[in-house]
């Protein structure tokens, strides 16, 4: 979500666009990456801008792409089918999930197609889980799909009880955890979610995956939790999540202007 949210035209961020990068930049993973492991491209806050889904090089070699949330600016269905297909056409698997941007309906269609993150615990190895929780808290625009931080709650827990043991837990959030480098605005406020980062402080997954806060983009540690915004892929922001049975990491990249 930018800040300040146009009234009436969808966010169109350029390359000269500046970022604010958190206090770790490049990529973290636990106390040590992994050395091999399978590859997942993380897009979020497409917003509909596909055009540049084929230059992204590590396309080629990756499982699959997840998505974090915002398919849409204000879309229901047939601009999240648009999305998912420009992506499915390039890459063997996909998960997606909705932001606060994407219509209700769109968690219907996901649904429906097998693919939907929101309040999934996806197997990625057989000891590493990626649950998703999509949506925002309120916020002062009413978009189409925000909740109260007392579902969020609720969904995490649930969340956390499906992924059991897991040694690995990947947690893909729209909404960024509250006061963090990855959940400010470009006024310095901090408008992320508590819930979701309750639930970190409570649970130590090994990574976030978030976005909503285009001008966030940084990755920073809470405990033993590596938080990253790869920031928007309207502007060309995307982040690569690397598994192994022997860890996770996380990279962030940023297509050339």
């Amino acid at each position: 979500m930018p800040s300040p949210f146009p009234d009436s035209a969808p966010y169109k961020p350029s390359c000269s666009s500046s970022v604010r990068l958190a206090r770790y930049t490049g990529s973290a993973g636990m106390d040590a990456a992994p050395e091999q492991g399978q590859t997942w491209v993380v897009l979020g806050d497409m917003h509909g801008r596909i055009r540049r889904i084929k230059e992204i090089p590590e396309l080629e070699n990756a499982v699959g792409v997840i998505l974090t949330g915002d398919l849409t600016t204000l879309g229901g269905t047939a601009a999240a089918r648009q999305v998912i297909e420009a992506i499915e056409a390039v890459t063997p698997a996909v998960f997606a999930q909705i932001g606060n941007m994407d219509r209700p309906e769109v968690n219907d269609w996901l649904e429906a197609r097998g693919i939907n993150l929101h309040r999934s615990v996806r197997k990625l190895l057989p000891n590493v889980a990626l649950l998703g929780v999509g949506g925002s808290t309120f916020s002062p625009f009413g978009t189409p799909s925000e909740f109260p931080e007392a579902r969020f709650s609720e969904w995490l827990e649930e969340l956390a009880l499906r992924a059991g043991s897991t040694q690995y837990i990947v947690l893909a959030a729209h909404n960024p955890p509250y006061n963090t480098a990855c959940d400010r605005t470009s006024n310095g406020l901090h408008v992320g979610s508590s819930a979701v980062r309750d639930f970190i402080e409570e649970h130590q997954p090994a990574i976030c995956l978030c976005g909503h806060i285009h001008e966030s983009v940084g990755i920073e540690r809470l405990g033993r939790t590596i938080i990253a915004n790869p920031g928007p892929f309207s502007a060309g922001c995307y982040a690569l999540l690397t598994v192994s049975p022997s860890g996770v990491s996380v990279t962030l990249k940023r297509l050339a202007c």
